[in-house]
């Protein structure tokens, strides 16, 4: 099972100082964030993206292709990639590159995000949000499966003999997580490819959870990519720890209060009471995160929000390091002693290029000038 980070890129207020950190100071603390995710011993680092304040993370392969010069071993995925507002060329090329560049160690999470005005900024109309999930991301599919395409649909031109660059390393894309936290059509979509479903796990309450989750692995099995159990699933999950469990409800409160998602609203006794939040000790983390299992069964990827609604660098470096020290190890141990055999790990590069058969060079060697980008023996017949 993988464990990992995932942050959306706020920039806020710390409510205890005052104070709230420059875009230059918030990218730098991204970036020694997920340096520290690979130091002790975590799996993944996610970042989101949003081209709004009060966030940074509009261009999220910028930000983890530098991050991929800085590590060796960290998986890299978003949280989420636009697949709305994003054009499917764009996410095709930019991700392969990504991939290339990263050996490998890249995989995405496909959303349609929670900010409602980005739709018009790039050109869109949030009421065919769900139809432009569900278009763009067939385009991507066979933009990444194909050497040569020819599409038409409905929201974009449409293309005629188009291979997208790079072509996914070793032949293999990279493998793609569909997030939604309220949106059955999206684990339906992620169903029919036999990809992964992302529930993102901080808001809503278990049985909202596992109805999603369900209804993903049912879908799954009726596609005919495998058992029910055999479904890639991931959650999200926020939590805050200090070795005192009274000590962290204390800290943590004010950033609770005031954090531009949840502030103003339940108490946080309540919210962590109905919603998967855990703010307390290591061991109430261990035994609040063995408990998703319950509801959703066997699944592959946790990732925690522990960087948003303000909290200093330092505090989320000291919680990285109760999640290296404390809190992970034992949870890979007891998640490993209950999952079947026949329930898969999640997928990586190396998996997936073994189960296709092995690595293979799938460049693609075209004659195209590169003015109208046709190939030589096109502008002769024309």
């Amino acid at each position: 099972m993988q464990f990992g980070i995932f942050s959306v890129g706020d920039i806020t207020t710390d409510p205890t100082t005052g104070r709230a950190p420059s875009e230059a100071e918030r990218l730098k603390a991204v970036v020694t964030i997920a340096e520290k995710v690979e130091e002790v011993g975590l799996d993944v680092f996610a970042l989101g993206e949003h081209h709004n304040p009060p966030f940074f993370t509009s261009s999220p392969t910028t930000t983890l292709g530098y991050i991929a010069a800085r590590t060796s071993r960290l998986q890299l995925s978003t949280a989420t990639t636009l697949i709305t507002t994003n054009d499917p060329v764009k996410i095709a090329e930019d991700y392969a590159m990504l991939q290339h560049l990263a050996a490998g160690r890249v995989d995405l999470m496909m959303g349609r995000g929670n900010t409602g005005p980005v739709y018009p900024w790039f050109g869109k109309d949030i009421r065919t949000g769900i139809e432009l999930a569900v278009e763009n991301y067939a385009l991507l599919h066979r933009l990444w499966t194909e050497d040569v395409v020819d599409w038409s649909g409905k929201f974009r031109t449409p293309l005629q003999g188009f291979t997208s660059t790079p072509r996914p390393l070793d032949g293999v894309a990279p493998f793609v997580w569909h997030g939604s936290i309220r949106s059955p059509e999206i684990a339906e979509q992620a169903a029919y490819y036999g990809d992964g479903f992302f529930h993102n796990h901080i808001f809503w309450p278990k049985e909202h959870t596992q109805r999603m989750v369900e209804f993903y692995r049912r879908r799954f099995e009726h596609y005919g990519h495998g058992a029910a159990d055999q479904a890639i699933v991931g959650l999200g999950g926020q939590v805050f720890m200090r070795k005192n469990s009274q000590d962290a409800v204390k800290e943590f409160r004010p950033y609770f209060d005031n954090a531009p998602v949840y502030g103003h609203g339940p108490s946080l006794e309540d919210f962590s009471r109905e919603t998967p939040l855990t703010v307390g000790s290591p061991q109430q983390v261990i035994d609040r995160t063995l408990g998703f299992r319950d509801y959703v069964g066997d699944y592959q990827r946790q990732l925690f929000l522990i960087d948003h609604a303000g909290l200093p660098l330092k505090t989320v470096l000291e919680q990285l390091d109760l999640l290296g020290e404390e809190v992970v190890p034992v949870l890979r141990r007891e998640f490993a002693a209950l999952k079947p055999a026949h329930v898969p790990d999640a997928p990586t590069h190396a998996s997936r290029v073994a189960a296709a058969g092995g690595a293979k060079d799938s460049t693609v060697h075209g004659a195209g000038d590169d003015v109208t980008g046709q190939a030589r023996e096109e502008a002769q017949v024309r």
